[in-house]
């Protein structure tokens, strides 16, 4: 059958590499980007491409929400798994595949939501991904969900998990910082400087199991922001809870419709630590390249980075964010707790209006089940 010319379009070729992409910037941009995204992944990597599109389509559904966070919360509580001692395997996958175990340890509350949203994916994927590579590469992808967050490395190419992980290496937010500290000294080798770093992940997280009967409760009052705004809002003096209080781990915060964990408002207050915390406030480069390097030394735990491949290409930039850190609504300097003997907290504006109450992250069954009534 003849096809009629007004139906094909073609693309013209051009005699510089500039001018072809000026043509793809004036007209099929989308289509452009996509093969201009393929030409820079490496031949090793190219298989990963369909497995990011399903789960940012699929799993993600390009929203800084409740799966994305999970996602992310899925990768510290694998990974930290490890010890000189004990054993474990670090960045392996097990909480996947060992999960009837890993799921009893009492750090673990609440990551059986997550990984009945995110393991359909991962049998989906299991033929092409071990168990750890498919942890890491859904965690890495989340981030990319979040405006503000950085573009993280990932290598791939992890083993089969050989055992579940011993008990008691994932720290709680009830434990004493020196006690953190010194797990994730003994786990991974980390310094105060890059867990205070790692915790950037709280600026776009909630808790679950926190408060009796409340779920998605956020930490700051952006969770679908990577921003600093977590490092400001803890430094704030802590006056009401979200629900009844007096919770294991958790903490008067300033922000009705938050909770804030014990464990954070000790880094943000301890004198090893108070100074790191303040430093990242309004400090997004900082944040942004702190935290990329520490999430891809947790996710190497375990692993010989030697003998892995490198497909950061794969991860696609998070949105931009250019925002500022601020003072919630109602509240200013002078409701800040300053801890950091060596520099006075940063002057920020207050935001207008009245004082803010900040609903819950909705969350992924919730979605589930909204789906299934429409």
């Amino acid at each position: 059958m003849a096809t009629s010319s007004a139906t094909v379009k073609t693309v013209p070729v051009y005699s510089s590499v500039q001018a072809h992409l000026q043509w793809c910037s004036s007209k099929y941009r989308l289509l452009c980007a996509a093969i201009q995204r393929r030409a820079t992944v490496p031949q090793q990597c190219q298989f990963l491409l369909p497995i990011v599109d399903d789960l940012m389509d699929n799993l993600f559904e390009n929203d800084c929400g409740d799966a994305a966070h999970g996602a992310l919360r899925l990768t510290f509580h694998d990974a930290i798994g490890i010890d000189p001692v004990l054993g474990g395997g670090g960045a392996d996958g097990s909480i996947l595949i060992f999960n009837q175990t890993e799921l009893t340890f009492a750090a673990n509350d609440g990551l059986d939501d997550v990984i009945d949203t995110v393991g359909p994916f991962f049998l989906k994927h299991a033929a092409s991904l071990s168990p750890g590579d498919f942890v890491f590469l859904a965690g890495s992808l989340s981030l990319a969900t979040c405006p503000g967050a950085p573009q993280v490395k990932l290598a791939i190419g992890r083993p089969q998990p050989k055992a579940a992980s011993p008990d008691e290496l994932v720290p709680e937010p009830f434990d004493p910082i020196d006690k953190i500290l010194s797990r994730m000294a003994a786990g991974g080798n980390f310094s105060p400087q890059e867990v205070v770093a790692l915790l950037s992940s709280h600026s776009v997280a909630g808790a679950d199991t926190i408060v009796p009967g409340m779920e998605g409760i956020p930490f700051d009052s952006t969770p679908s922001t990577f921003d600093t705004q977590i490092f400001v809002e803890v430094q704030l003096r802590g006056t009401l809870f979200t629900g009844q209080g007096g919770n294991q781990g958790e903490v008067e915060t300033a922000i009705q419709g938050t909770t804030r964990l014990q464990s954070d408002s000790g880094f943000a207050r301890e004198t090893s630590t108070n100074c790191i915390w303040q430093s990242f406030v309004n400090n997004q480069q900082q944040m942004q390249q702190q935290f990329a390097d520490a999430f891809f030394k947790m996710s190497l735990l375990g692993q010989n980075e030697a003998d892995l491949i490198d497909c950061s290409s794969v991860i696609p930039p998070a949105p931009e964010f250019t925002g500022a850190a601020f003072f919630p609504p109602s509240l200013t300097h002078s409701d800040v707790e300053q801890a950091c003997a060596d520099t006075p907290f940063p002057n920020l504006p207050t935001l207008p209006g009245p004082p803010e109450v900040v609903p819950p992250i909705p969350q992924a069954d919730d979605d589930d089940d909204d789906d299934d009534d429409s």
